[in-house]
């Protein structure tokens, strides 16, 4: 984990449910931030191995994670592994105290978050839903922008808890903002690295040599942060990087249900997702989003 100057803040009791690639490192700044950290993970060996790193405290449950807990937050993997963690005898509300906040960090839909912060209110809990963009070294380093929803008393109380992970954090609109702004995050990203994937692969068949035409044009209009980061690793077929394909197509087959929810046209976005489509069956569910370049060589 990089190291990341702390903005001083009041130590608070927190727990975190879901050590996944993004789930470990954000908790991890949260007890380096100086927070009393509490994980619980599905498979418990995870979070044992986060608890021996960290020197925080590990539980059995969801529940017993949250006992206690001013602010419990959440990245797991889509809409049911939410509810999973949330509900239930064993879920996160049944042993959160009045006026804790839980705050869900997982892409899902704007559908289950509304959901969850009227079961939360009923509960006098608060609620805030939101997902992050940057990536798996986005939290390494701490540095991930936080999309949020919710009402903006709750999220005055947890947003500089977010910081110990986070370069920016905004509150959007009501519940479910967070996630409609994440599904925006990623329609133009999709669009973005199909783009990008061409122009490589055009500048390739044409015999240029496409780092130096990238450093021309990422001085210009072109510039964007898929050239800068993804750009040179495209050329060299690298695709190791933290967010994969798979996640990628559940986040635009989000995006595109809520498109047909609220009559919104994704023309380019529906394309862009049978194209990941194609990189899946090829064998690179696991590879980076920018092995887009890989259906063009």
């Amino acid at each position: 984990m990089a190291d990341k100057t702390y903005a001083p803040v009041a130590s608070r009791t927190v727990a975190f449910l879901g050590l996944g690639v993004m789930g470990f490192p954000m908790a991890g700044h949260l007890a380096r931030a100086g927070h009393r950290v509490t994980v619980y993970n599905r498979t418990a060996s995870k979070a044992q191995q986060w608890a021996q790193q960290y020197g925080g405290e590990a539980a059995a449950t969801p529940a017993a994670a949250a006992a206690g807990a001013d602010i419990v937050f959440a990245c797991v993997g889509n809409d049911d592994d939410l509810r999973s963690v949330v509900l239930g005898d064993s879920g996160a509300f049944a042993g959160m105290k009045a006026g804790a906040v839980f705050v869900d960090h997982t892409t899902a839909s704007a559908g289950v978050a509304r959901e969850l912060a009227a079961q939360a209110a009923a509960r006098k809990l608060g609620f805030i839903d939101a997902p992050v963009s940057g990536g798996q070294a986005g939290a390494v380093n701490g540095m991930l922008t936080v999309m949020c929803g919710g009402e903006a008393d709750t999220f005055a109380a947890v947003q500089p808890v977010i910081g110990a992970f986070a370069q920016a954090v905004t509150l959007l609109g009501p519940s479910g903002s967070g996630q409609l702004a994440k599904m925006v995050n990623q329609i133009a990203i999709a669009g973005l690295v199909q783009g990008l994937s061409e122009a490589i692969a055009f500048g390739q068949r044409a015999g240029l040599d496409m780092n130096a035409v990238l450093a021309v044009i990422g001085k210009g209009a072109a510039q964007s942060w898929q050239m800068d980061n993804r750009g040179r690793t495209m050329i060299e077929r690298k695709f190791d990087f933290g967010f994969a394909v798979d996640w990628m197509r559940k986040d635009l087959g989000i995006a595109m249900d809520e498109a047909r929810r609220n009559g919104a046209l994704l023309p380019v976005t529906a394309l862009v997702d049978q194209f990941y489509a194609d990189v899946q069956q090829a064998g690179g569910r696991r590879w980076d989003t920018s092995s887009l370049i890989t259906r063009l060589r």
